[in-house]
């Protein structure tokens, strides 16, 4: 083959890869391991775009090196093949969800492979497969099982909770619960009945059912989390949400928040993740307090972590979902109330947090009592105030909150500013009245005075000091049908796990996929969605799990993935470990990062796991934008002005697709052929051609700039593709598609090709000596392809491969000495065309199978240097001495050298400055 056949050689290396099982990975603790992942895709029906391989290229290319390195390396790849997406498919068209999500996986299986990964697809697992999610179910059972000891700091089995209830009831039991656990003696335990048992310990469950306040979409019928809505709308399809109570099973994730937030400080991942997790757990210090209702036996509990300011509150503020708002709206202010609360619930928490500018709320009518001076203070509702966070209530202090000051102005309520204690500075302008403090915390530093306040509380009974978080509780159930089938049936009304020989829980046939007549999920639409015991026969959950339940362990699955005994053998997890390599978006920051290193560390409490944290080190890559096109209608007519004629036109601009413009000239007959209304299409050229707009916007189908990588390889080929999609810029950054500048990248490897082949397509490598400057380009390159590498800087690496190949081009270099360690070098970038090479020359074995060359210091260390010369401060010549010459040889070699002398022209220098290595300067 003496002519560069991209096209035959990417499919006989991708199939030979294949039949071999080259990439297929087992535990040998004879080698270091590596274990390279990336985020695990939803295989939609739209299929990759270029944008999508941009990690997977870079994880390949880690990958391959450290094969080379010496590593034993674990690259897998499987889908999160659950979803949305598919089911609403399914309710469209009748299409059960299986058979969509199988063709989607069929096609980015296909789309994958032709770029040539080193996937080992012998562990390719599917969220949706039985096999994968009766771990899923398994897991859950586990925590359904356990509970989060305080002492302990971890979670234990729920047997280890029954005996200390046998043996000493609840009294002085620390541990995470609900807000307020049953209290009991150990003889009131012997005592209960099974159901009263049960029911206590749902109240310390690792994952529980409770009454939750939830986004209800009825539209879709399904619960949604507070990212799919927007403005009181599902972002999918937007629909109407409503914000309302429904008995939800959830997980206690907040038993984690401490080592949640302090587990990111040994990570290496980007610092803004990290941010963005430590501000969604958001740990707070400070007191929780009850206020007292006039007139009425409620109370309200607040949590702030300033209670040094609570002789500056003048009201309180609730959520619209707080279960006291209903007894506490009187009746004169129960039609506004009313109308102002159901209002309120519709807005999702997102809107309500992000939305600074928009102030409303109702007066309740109800008085609460300041437990520090017995002050009676008014009671309202406001949207600001979130029914998730802390309590639900807020103690306003609005000469020293933003939004409490902001309520308070909009509402005329009063503003009192503290100006002795901890809050003289940091108040609001404008502020009103003034309050001086009592003695009780008058003049003391802040510490101080919220110490002595919160000793008050606890003496008092009314309060104690809090560690809270913002995190909740993750609510764990879905209304819908493709999702994980929930373990669990229910007798007498309450929840029961199945046996474990009866996993996996597989979803039933259902006639349609839409929630039942009486609102039922779709389960509820399964003729016998029934469970059987030697008790009898109980009905099963009819919720399914959330997207993330699978998303949050499959990292273990892959190291063990056909194991039919555990999720993951001890062996397998103890020797691959965490993830070394994470490659994936960072918008999953607060998602599925969160819940996998959540479900992570219960593992490791319970002994199934050697790790706390899934993910060593995870790099976001950018986005690789779209760059449209444009065609220029001129207005009323079916005629194209050419881009550089516009001005003189009253022209609309529209999109075009850019696979029929080629370095943004316009293809006249596929744009006739694009549309029906174009087939008549007329053009008004310049130079004979049709030059199109450009513009860089996100990659959509709307604005025909998707460009489809199967194209892309048809054209040019996986390599170029892959060597592309890295030069574009480094990893981490947003940067636009340019099918204008793949050539360069294709004709590189076009140029790689000639090394080996002479222009009459005949081989010249030859076992000669190659000169030095050869070994030079070539060890230079060695190095800083590795350096590149191992600080995934990868674009740099491929202006270094052509920087090489054009030095050994130019050296007319065809040694082997000098061509095989390139291959080497250059295999994990383009691997088709290097494995082709290497198989010219003359080895049996992949190339994968050699070692990385090392940079040889003797080459790398420049032997003489070109001096730039200036004469009074222009440079007038450059000359090229050896490094070894002394300051004062170097001067005279350019005193002396012939193209300077005609602008020294006799004259004695004043001074002459030698920088050895640098430069020469003569100052005349």
């Amino acid at each position: 083959m003496s002519e560069y056949n991209f096209r035959a050689i990417e499919k006989k290396w991708q199939e030979r890869w294949e039949q071999s099982r080259l990439f297929n990975a087992e535990v040998d603790t004879e080698k270091p391991k590596f274990y390279s992942l990336d985020m695990f895709p939803y295989p939609s029906g739209a299929g990759l775009h270029v944008g999508h391989p941009l990690g997977y290229i870079a994880s390949d290319i880690v990958t391959r090196y450290k094969r080379l390195k010496g590593f034993n390396v674990l690259h897998p790849m499987g889908y999160d093949s659950f979803g949305l997406p598919a089911e609403q498919y399914a309710i469209q068209t009748g299409q059960h969800p299986a058979i969509t999500t199988e063709q989607n996986i069929r096609r980015y299986t296909e789309q994958l492979k032709n770029i040539g990964f080193a996937f080992d697809w012998e562990k390719e697992v599917r969220t949706s497969d039985p096999g994968y999610y009766r771990w899923t179910q398994w897991i859950f059972m586990q925590l359904f099982n356990s509970y989060y000891d305080l002492d302990a700091d971890k979670a234990l089995s729920i047997d280890h909770l029954i005996s200390i209830f046998e043996k000493e009831g609840s009294s002085g039991l620390r541990a995470v619960c609900d807000e307020d656990p049953t209290d009991f003696s150990a003889e009131d335990w012997h005592n209960f009945p099974e159901a009263e048992r049960q029911k206590i310990l749902l109240q310390y469950r690792l994952t529980f059912l409770a009454e939750t306040t939830v986004n209800w979409c009825a539209a879709l019928g399904t619960v949604l989390s507070n990212d799919e809505v927007k403005d009181g709308f599902s972002e999918r399809g937007g629909h109407p949400v409503e914000r309302k109570r429904m008995m939800q099973w959830s997980m206690r994730i907040t038993a984690y928040a401490e080592r949640l937030l302090n587990g990111l400080d040994k990570l290496d991942w980007p610092e803004p993740v990290k941010e963005m997790q430590r501000n969604w757990i958001g740990r707070s210090v400070g007191a929780e307090m009850v206020f007292d209702v006039v007139g009425q036996a409620g109370k309200i509990k607040v949590f702030t972590t300033r209670i040094d300011t609570i002789y500056g509150v003048t009201y309180l503020a609730l959520a619209p979902e707080h279960e006291l708002v209903g007894q506490l709206i009187t009746g004169e202010q129960r039609e506004e109330a009313n109308s102002y609360v159901l209002q309120a619930r519709n807005r999702s928490e997102r809107d309500r947090m992000s939305d600074v500018k928009t102030i409303s709320g109702a007066f309740t009518g109800s008085y609460a009592i300041n437990p520090f001076n017995g002050e009676q203070i008014p009671i309202w509702i406001a949207d600001y105030v979130l029914a998730g966070y802390g309590t639900g209530a807020v103690m306003a202090v609005p000469a020293h909150d933003e939004r409490d000051y902001n309520f308070a102005r909009h509402f005329d309520l009063e503003i009192r500013q503290v100006i002795e204690g901890s809050m003289e500075n940091g108040s609001f302008p404008g502020k009103g009245g003034t309050i001086i403090n009592s003695g009780f915390i008058s003049g003391m530093e802040m510490q101080a005075a919220m110490d002595k306040a919160i000793a008050f509380l606890e003496e008092q009974g009314i309060g104690k000091g809090k560690v809270q978080y913002k995190m909740r509780d993750a609510i764990f159930t879905r209304q819908r049908y493709w999702g994980e089938p929930l373990p669990v049936y229910f007798r007498e009304g309450l929840p029961y796990l199945v046996a474990e020989e009866d996993l996996p829980l597989r979803l039933p046939e259902v006639d349609k996929y839409l929630p039942t007549d009486d609102g039922a999920p779709p389960l509820g639409r399964a003729k016998n969605w029934t469970y059987t015991t030697t008790e009898g026969t109980f009905p099963l959950e009819m919720s399914t799990m959330p997207g993330w339940a699978g998303s949050s362990w499959y990292f273990f699955r892959y190291m063990d993935a056909r194991n039919p005994k555990s999720f993951v053998s001890p062996g397998a997890a103890a020797y691959w470990g965490a993830v070394d390599l994470y490659i994936g978006g960072a918008e999953h920051a607060t998602g599925h990062l969160l819940y996998s290193r959540f479900w992570t560390k219960f593992l490791y409490d319970r002994g199934m796991v050697p790790i706390d944290e899934p993910f060593q080190k995870m790099i976001n890559q950018g986005m690789i934008q779209g760059r449209s096109n444009f065609v220029y209608r001129k207005k009323g007519t079916n005629t194209f002005i050419s881009h550089g004629l516009i001005k003189d036109h009253e022209v609309i601009p529209m999109h075009v697709d850019v696979n029929i413009v080629h370095n943004d000239q316009l293809d006249l007959n596929a744009f006739k052929n694009w549309r029906p209304d174009l087939a008549d299409a007329k053009f008004v050229l310049e130079d004979d051609k049709y030059v199109c707009g450009a513009e860089v916007e996100k990659m959509s189908k709307s604005k025909y700039n998707v460009v489809n990588p199967d194209d892309v390889i048809e054209r040019y080929g996986a390599d170029t593709l892959r060597l592309y999609e890295m030069f574009l810029g480094p990893l981490e950054q947003f940067k636009p598609w340019n099918t204008n500048g793949i050539d360069g990248v294709f004709k590189f490897l076009k140029k790689l090709w000639r090394l080996f082949y002479d222009q009459n397509g005949n081989w010249q490598v030859t076992d000669k000596q190659a000169p030095r400057e050869a070994y030079k380009a070539l060890h230079k390159t060695i190095q800083k392809v590795e350096e590149d590498i191992e600080r995934h800087s990868f674009n740099t690496s491929v202006s270094s491969f052509m920087i090489c190949v054009n030095e050994l081009s130019a050296l007319k270099c065809n040694q082997r000495e000098i061509l095989e360690p390139l291959l080497v070098i250059l295999s994990p970038y383009a691997p088709h065309i290097a494995e082709e090479l290497w198989e010219k020359m003359g080895h049996e074995q992949s190339i994968i199978h050699e070692s990385y060359p090392r940079a040889e210091t003797q080459y790398l260390t420049e032997e003489s240097h070109e001096y730039p010369v200036s004469i009074n401060g222009k440079m007038r010549a450059k000359i090229n001495l050896s490094l070894s010459l002394s300051k004062a040889e170097i001067e005279a070699a350019a005193l002396q050298h012939e193209d300077l002398q005609k602008w020294i022209d006799g004259k004695t220098p004043r001074k002459v400055i030698v920088v050895p290595g640098k430069i020469v300067n003569i100052v005349l």
